[in-house]
Formats: structure tokens, C-alpha cells, sequence
């Protein structure tokens, strides 16, 4: 049975449950019970949230081979919707809790459920079945404000009320045999499976007249008039079968190879809720191979290397034009080593990557709050080095650098060059905590960290650069039997 209760700036007030354990005598049937229940302000004005969640589960061993695991989970979520500023340096002069909307027009609900099962049965002790379900269901109620253009002057914003109902469906159903077994002196862990997912998202959305507001001296109150009926409507949805393999093959006890591919059939339609219309369907199909490579030339040394391609298709996105979105693909090399500095204590790795993807959903320039374009390829290359570990006993440590070139390669549009807008090029980040080991002051800990993000675009193509900053963390804690304050 665990328990916490944590507080915060700005009225944050998070409290937890976490109960689990036997339901019988002979430990056949298992619970775990999560509550939680969080309120919080905002350090922007008129901004506040409060949520409640709960989440039962049960474990049942049906026999010595045969497992289930049931579990759901249920949120309710009240907000007020803030959009936050725009990339133009005039709102870089406002002060933080500078609220830009309509008070009285900015009330939201989330409500969410999400049922999932897992079902294994053991063969024998080489071969086993696997099949997972997963429904989740969410429905939003909202009324905001968008804040979407500045006038020339350069102090007066443009803000739109709209009011939105949306629900959303998903479904997935997995079937999963898994094997061991040698052929001559390879040993083989073969995978193979059986993917069907659905997934449905309609939405009315309806728009009033826009309002303006002076971002430097805002005064409420505006009077929102609405239509009587939605001004927009859509029901988009997407079914998706995929057959996958894959084998991970020992050749040596120090040499291991993975390679496997998954191919998607996938079906998608976008219809107008308003009219009543079918606006496009579209159906795609994609194999993405994958293979990997471990070599281990010493018990502390290892080298890898990984090559995967990925498949996801465009359906939650609106274009201007109403045209339904390509599939986003990409591809991914990586290599790197792992190496312990300490055996068993402290290790790191240092790994070399690119990701390309072709087709990436971006906020449409025109009208950035509704619709969305693609680029024609991104490309990300860089470096990471990640050390982790314990130092000593009692003084532990997570250490990070990366280092990330991330543009545009190709599109008519934006700018071939363009860096992709929230991607540092440096970042690096240091924690560290130590905890009093023996003596009166055993279980006093203290913790202290640095964290570095460089320079970052706002958009694409960029109009503003958001200069780099550092952040100091720090921690103290005390941990005694079963309470830990911190």
C-alpha cells in the first residue's frame, strides 16, 4: 500500500493511491487499484485544472501456463484552454501571466476510458501464445479562444471563440506466437504476429465572429456570438491490418542478430458531418524491414547497430484544400557502444543516429490553428552520450549530451535548410543525488542538477528564434522505513 501527497506553485495539489495485492489465499488472483486527484492554477491568469483518475486491475492465473490480466482505467479532466502566445518577438516582452482570450468563454472537460486485456498461454516452456486488446473511448466539450494573427500595428491580436465536441475511438487487437529453437548451432527467438486497429474521430466545431484584444493593456468582457448549428464538421477514421516477423538470432554467445519486417494495409476515409458527404478515401499498404546487430567483444563492451523504417498514416489532419495527406514513412540508422565504467555500477553509451521522414504533418502557415501541411522530407542526424549509473554507494548520476541537426531536405515550400522548429541543435543535462548511507543522518539525501537547451525555432519556415537558456535544479529528501519526504 502506497500513499503520497505532493504541493506545489500556483495551488498545485496532486494526492495518490496505489493498492495491490492477493485476492485469494492461494495468490490465483491478484489486484491493483490507482486513484488519483489533482488541482492546480496556472502561472498565466485564468488558466486552472482539476482531474480525477482511477484505475483497477486484476491478474488472474488461470493454470501454471495460463495468465490473464484485466485492467481499466477512467479520467475526468477539467481545463481551461491556454493557446499560449505566438512566435513574434512583441509577445516576448509580455509578462508571463499575461492571459490572451476571453475569461468567461475558456471552459473544457476531458472525460476518457480505456479498457485493455492480455491473454498468454504457454505451450510448452519454448513456445507460447500472446494476444492483447485495448479500447480506449474520450470524449471534449470545449469553449476557447485561439489567438492566431497580429494586426500591423503590432499591438492588437486577432482571437477566434469557437466551440468543439469531439469523440474518439481507437481499438487494437494483437495475436502473438512466440518460439525458441536451434537450427545446427543457431538459436532462434521467433516472433510472429497479427495486428487489426481501428481508429474513429469525429468533431463539430462551431466559430463565431473574431475578436480583438491589445496585448499590451487586454480588456474582457467581449461579447461572443455564435451560430445556432456547427459551422464545420468531420468524421475521419482509419482501419489498419499488419502481418509482422521478426527473429532474434544468437550466433554466438557474444554475437546476436535481430531481423524482421512488418507490412500495413491500411484504409481511410474523411467525410463532412455538415453536408453529409464523403470528402475522399484512401488506401495505402507499406513493408518496413528492420534489422540489428549486438557484438559484445568483452563483458563490459558493447556494440550495436540498427536500421528500422516506419509507416503512419495521415488521418487526423486537415488540409486547406480538404486533399487527403500521404502516409508519413521514415528511416532510421543508428550505431553505438555501450561501455561500463564501473562493472555493475556505472555505464555509458555513446550512439550515432539519422532519422528521414518523408510526408511530416507541420502547422499550415496560412491559418496555423486549423489546418496542417507536409513537408516533403525531414532529415535528423546527430550524436548522444548518455552516462548513468552509481558513482559510489549513495551517489548516483545521469549525465546527457546531444547534439542534433535537424532540417528540411526537401519541400516546394518552406526552404530547403530550414532547421525544424523545438529542436535544439546542443543540449545537455547533468543530475546527481547523493544519500547518507550510515550514522544518525542515514536516509538524508540531497540532489542537485543542470540543464542546458540551445537555440530553437518557433516555426516553419522560422520568423523567430527563441534564445537558449539553463536551468538549475535541486532536491532534498529523507527516507526512513516506509516514508520518504522530499
Amino acid at each position: 500500500y502506497n500513499a503520497s501527497v505532493k504541493y506545489g506553485s500556483y495551488n498545485f495539489l496532486r494526492s495518490t493511491i496505489d493498492l495491490t495485492g492477493p485476492l485469494t489465499d492461494d495468490k490465483s488472483l491478484l489486484y491493483r487499484l490507482n486513484v488519483a486527484y489533482e488541482n492546480a492554477d496556472s502561472f498565466r491568469d485564468f488558466t486552472r485544472n482539476d482531474s480525477f483518475f482511477i484505475a483497477p486491475a486484476l491478474t488472474w492465473k488461470i493454470g501454471l501456463r495460463t495468465n490473464l490480466a484485466l485492467e481499466f482505467e477512467y479520467q475526468n479532466y477539467n481545463l481551461n484552454f491556454n493557446y499560449g502566445f505566438l512566435p513574434e518577438p512583441e509577445f516576448l516582452t509580455l509578462p508571463r501571466n499575461r492571459f490572451l482570450g476571453e475569461p468567461n468563454f475558456n471552459a473544457s472537460n476531458v472525460n476518457s476510458t480505456a479498457f485493455t486485456y492480455n491473454f498468454e498461454h504457454e505451450f510448452s516452456d519454448n513456445w507460447k501464445f500472446r494476444q492483447g486488446f485495448n479500447l480506449v473511448q474520450a470524449s471534449l466539450n470545449s469553449k476557447s479562444t485561439f489567438l492566431f494573427a497580429l494586426e500591423d500595428d503590432r499591438r492588437t491580436a486577432n482571437i477566434n471563440p469557437s466551440t468543439s465536441d469531439e469523440v474518439n475511438d481507437n481499438l487494437t487487437l494483437q495475436n502473438e506466437l512466440i518460439g525458441k529453437f536451434k537450427t545446427g548451432f543457431l538459436r532462434h527467438n521467433l516472433l510472429f504476429g497479427i495486428e487489426f486497429s481501428r481508429y474513429k474521430f469525429d468533431y463539430n466545431f462551431t466559430s463565431g465572429d473574431d475578436i480583438r484584444i491589445d496585448i499590451f493593456n487586454p480588456q474582457y468582457g467581449a461579447n461572443i456570438i455564435l451560430p445556432s448549428s456547427p459551422t464545420r464538421g468531420r468524421k475521419f477514421g482509419s482501419d489498419n491490418i499488419a502481418l509482422y516477423i521478426q527473429d532474434f538470432i544468437e550466433v554466438l554467445p557474444n554475437l546476436k542478430i535481430l531481423a524482421g519486417g512488418r507490412f500495413d494495409s491500411n484504409e481511410l476515409f474523411r467525410n463532412d458531418t455538415v453536408t453529409n458527404t464523403t470528402i475522399n478515401e484512401q488506401s495505402n499498404s507499406q513493408f518496413s524491414p528492420r534489422v540489428g546487430i549486438v557484438y559484445q567483444p568483452s563483458q563490459t563492451t558493447s556494440l550495436y547497430f540498427n536500421w528500422s523504417n516506419s509507416f503512419f498514416p495521415n488521418f487526423s489532419a486537415r488540409s486547406r484544400t480538404d486533399e487527403q495527406f500521404e502516409p508519413e514513412i521514415g528511416e532510421q540508422f543508428e550505431v553505438g557502444i555501450k561501455q561500463d565504467l564501473i562493472k555493475d555500477r556505472l555505464s555509458a553509451t555513446l550512439a550515432f543516429y539519422q532519422i528521414t521522414r518523408q510526408n511530416v504533418l507541420t502547422p499550415d502557415p496560412v491559418d496555423p490553428q486549423n489546418f496542417s501541411i507536409t513537408t516533403g522530407e525531414q532529415r535528423s542526424r546527430g550524436v548522444e552520450l548518455d552516462i548513468t549509473g552509481q558513482i559510489l554507494p549513495g551517489w548516483n548520476i545521469i549525465a546527457n549530451y546531444a547534439y542534433t541537426d535537424a532540417v528540411v531536405t526537401k519541400d516546394e515550400d518552406i526552404p530547403v535548410g530550414s532547421r525544424l522548429y523545438g529542436v535544439p541543435e546542443n543540449s545537455a543535462s547533468l543530475w546527481t543525488t547523493y544519500q547518507i548511507q550510515s550514522g544518525n543522518l542515514q536516509g538524508l539525501g540531497f540532489g542537485l542538477g543542470l540543464a542546458f537547451v540551445g537555440e530553437q525555432e518557433t516555426r516553419l519556415p522560422s520568423t523567430l528564434t527563441l534564445p537558449s537558456y539553463v536551468r538549475a535544479d535541486a532536491a532534498i529528501f529523507y527516507r526512513r522505513d516506509r516514508y520518504k519526504i522530499g
